[in-house]
């Protein structure tokens, strides 16, 4: 018998139900999902996206942020378009990450992301075991026995080869000669892109020309020369490309071609020294200091990946002094120069022409001065300026275990001047100068010569006066 307690406690069980019920339709699923799993990129670099929804609030732990960007990595409920980035891979190898998704809700998802290999193939093809065999001296140790050095220029560096600016080529009895003028070291400017890359899709050189650079770098080897090699202005490639727009680019370059160069020459001894550049333009541009440097990172890691006796070398970079705060990382300790040049005042030194932004100077430096043509006596960058700049490589650089080079320095006769006796006793006295202040400071200086002074035909003296004016300053 149903009793009204029974239909009592069915009305109580139906409403719990409904209850019950509705508290379920009035829940939301977890809902997290992502419009593609895989994402691969290019050697080059560049952009992608994909869409991310989500029904709560969401994170993404992503571990490549040196090379992967993203627009964001976090977000709320809703749909999200999150933008990919990166540039040129110029590591040797594919890069690969997993971008991990986690939401409040729950749920979680992954995106893996690659790159693919640089624009370049890699030219460190035959990496050999590290080798010290003569290569025992750090850096300050090879800089005490560097006495006087001399630049062999418009030479190796000539668009064409060698003979390209009308200088003959290079013989052994040449690199004779300036040993026998008193000089113990060698500068080669050197060029690889301008019409020595066969394959400049590949940035491949020339092996014909890597095998005369090293016949070159045998000779001064051969007698008791140190050499220091460069990549030098080179059409500017580098030089004047110190931009993060062509920051990618131009360290795929340098890789590439510092593999083969090194490898090339991997065989030499402690005589070798390897130079990143030469006059590289950062125009008083911090950000611009800084894109350099990771063109001197690649060159010292592309160096050392070699191995053998090239895990030792001493390797020389170059900047601007006041804003060369730091040096690269390398994995090889006491091996690192910094390298400036001289050619202060300009004016007086190497220009040819009156510019619109000044006269040629004929007459420089204390008791130089010339009464007959006052207006061409230089009116900057004497004495007192250049002292302060050597001064500065020691305080900054050589008092901190950093030897400097002075890769390039020189002042040149001219016939214009109307007191020539004066004029010729300025240039005298401004080579003998820089040399002085160099050596005093601990700076190396190698003369910059493109067969003016020495005569590389005959090997025979062209001007006496120069060397007997760079030999005065190195007493």
């Amino acid at each position: 018998m149903k009793t009204k307690y029974f239909y009592k406690f069915i009305t109580l069980l139906v409403t719990i139900v409904s209850l019950s019920s509705c508290k379920k339709k009035a829940d939301v699923e977890p809902q997290l999902s992502v419009s593609t799993t895989t994402v691969s990129f290019p050697a080059e670099g560049g952009s992608t996206a994909f869409i991310l929804t989500c029904n709560s609030q969401w994170t993404i732990s992503n571990s490549a942020y040196s090379w992967l960007q993203l627009s964001q990595t976090n977000g709320n409920s809703g749909c999200d378009t999150v933008k990919l980035a990166t540039g040129l891979n110029i590591t040797g190898s594919v890069r690969s990450t997993i971008l991990v998704v986690n939401s409040t809700n729950g749920q979680a998802r992954r995106v893996t992301v690659s790159q693919e290999n640089q624009l370049y193939p890699s030219y460190n093809t035959s990496p050999i075991p590290p080798d010290l065999t003569g290569m025992g001296s750090t850096a300050v140790q090879l800089a005490d026995k560097i006495k006087l050095g001399w630049n062999i220029g418009n030479t190796m560096e000539a668009p064409g080869g060698e003979t390209g600016w009308g200088n003959p080529p290079i013989t052994e009895d040449y690199v004779k000669f300036v040993k026998q003028c008193g000089f113990n070291a060698i500068r080669i400017p050197c060029a690889y892109y301008l019409g020595h890359t066969d394959n400049p899709s590949t940035a491949h050189i020339n092996l014909n020309w890597l095998n005369r650079v090293k016949e070159v770098v045998q000779y001064c080897v051969n007698n008791d020369m140190y050499v220091l090699l460069n990549i030098h202005w080179d059409g500017g490639w580098l030089e004047q490309n110190c931009t993060t727009a062509k920051k990618d680019s131009v360290n795929a370059m340098q890789k590439a071609f510092w593999e083969q160069i090194a490898t090339t020459m991997r065989d030499f001894d402690e005589h070798l020294m390897f130079a990143s550049a030469n006059e590289p333009n950062t125009n008083n541009d911090p950000t611009k200091m800084n894109v350099l440097f990771t063109y001197h990172q690649t060159f010292v890691d592309a160096v050392r990946s070699t191995g053998g006796r090239n895990f030792y070398r001493v390797l020389v970079v170059q900047g601007q002094s006041d804003l060369m705060n730091t040096f690269p990382t390398d994995q090889t300790p006491h091996r690192i120069m910094f390298e400036e040049h001289c050619y202060t005042p300009y004016q007086f030194t190497a220009l040819s022409d009156d510019a619109s932004w000044g006269k040629m100077f004929y007459y420089w430096g204390a008791g130089h001065h010339s009464a007959i043509e006052p207006d061409r006596n230089a009116t900057w960058g004497e004495e007192a300026e250049l002292s302060i700049n050597f001064q500065m490589y020691k305080t900054k650089f050589v008092d901190n275990g950093i030897p400097v080079i002075l890769g390039e320095y020189g002042a040149y006769r001219r016939t214009t001047p109307k007191d020539s006796v004066t004029h010729n006793d300025a240039i005298d006295y401004w080579i003998t100068f820089v040399t002085k202040q160099a050596i005093t400071n601990g700076v190396k200086p190698f003369y910059w010569d493109t067969g003016g002074a020495l005569d590389r035909r005959k090997n025979t003296m062209l001007d006496q006066r120069t060397i007997d004016a760079i030999i005065a300053g190195s007493k």
